[in-house]
């Protein structure tokens, strides 16, 4: 397994736990995951928590997170269709 798709993985498993959890399951990950995640979850009221703009969401969270998140993203929207 690649670096890339065991930071996919990682991703994917934390939003998956934070879109069955909901903001308890969130507000557990380190502060890293829980910009990815509410990212990928499209939650700007949870990166408001932490008076993130979603500009400063993006640089915080990093070039190789960004360029995962929509990947992520439509996953867990094919797990819902």
């Amino acid at each position: 397994m690649s670096i890339s798709s065991d930071r996919y993985n990682h991703l994917l498993n934390k939003a998956r736990s934070a879109k069955r959890g909901g903001h308890d399951a969130w507000a557990v990950q380190s502060t890293g995951e829980k910009v990815a995640v509410a990212l990928a979850l499209n939650h700007a009221d949870w990166l408001s928590e932490y008076d993130y703009t979603l500009a400063e969401a993006i640089e915080r969270a990093g070039q190789e997170w960004v360029a995962i998140i929509p990947q992520v993203a439509r996953q867990l929207a094919e797990e819902d269709a």
